[in-house]
């Protein structure tokens, strides 16, 4: 019965469900990104590049010319889908641009925070220290 109440009382810790709640919102979070890469920005960059699919672009290493890429896959061809790493740096790099907005608007309210914290002891609390070291002085 031990093993049983230290794995609820595991499970339970803060730090536990700290962590799951991460696992959750990073989930989400994951799934707002790859639509914003995929149905935003992609678009935006096959426009750019003259509607070409990113994700279809590739270089044959065998020498032949196939029509597209799925063609290149049937054929088992030795081929570099360069699109799809293309795309994966985009969305790299539109992940760490959401994750430094998010930090720096975290690290902004944080801030905040510690401005309002007082600065040091108040002139009450410094004229009662100074009254107990001078009592202490005095009694000794």
């Amino acid at each position: 019965m031990s093993f049983f109440s230290d794995f609820k009382a595991f499970l339970l810790k803060k730090d536990i469900v700290a962590l799951a709640t991460a696992v959750i919102i990073g989930a989400a979070f994951n799934k707002v990104i790859s639509s914003v890469v995929a149905d935003i920005f992609m678009p935006i960059i096959g426009l750019l590049t003259g509607g070409a699919d990113l994700t279809q672009q590739f270089i044959s290493l065998d020498g032949v010319e196939y029509e597209s890429l799925e063609a290149a896959i049937e054929a088992e061809a030795a081929i570099l889908t360069y699109g799809n790493l293309i795309q994966a740096i985009i969305y790299f790099i539109i992940v760490g641009l959401f994750i430094f907005i998010f930090l720096r608007a975290y690290e902004k309210t944080k801030k905040k925070e510690e401005v309002a914290a007082p600065a040091g002891p108040s002139k009450e609390e410094v004229l009662l220290t100074e009254i107990r070291d001078e009592l202490r002085k005095n009694n000794i």
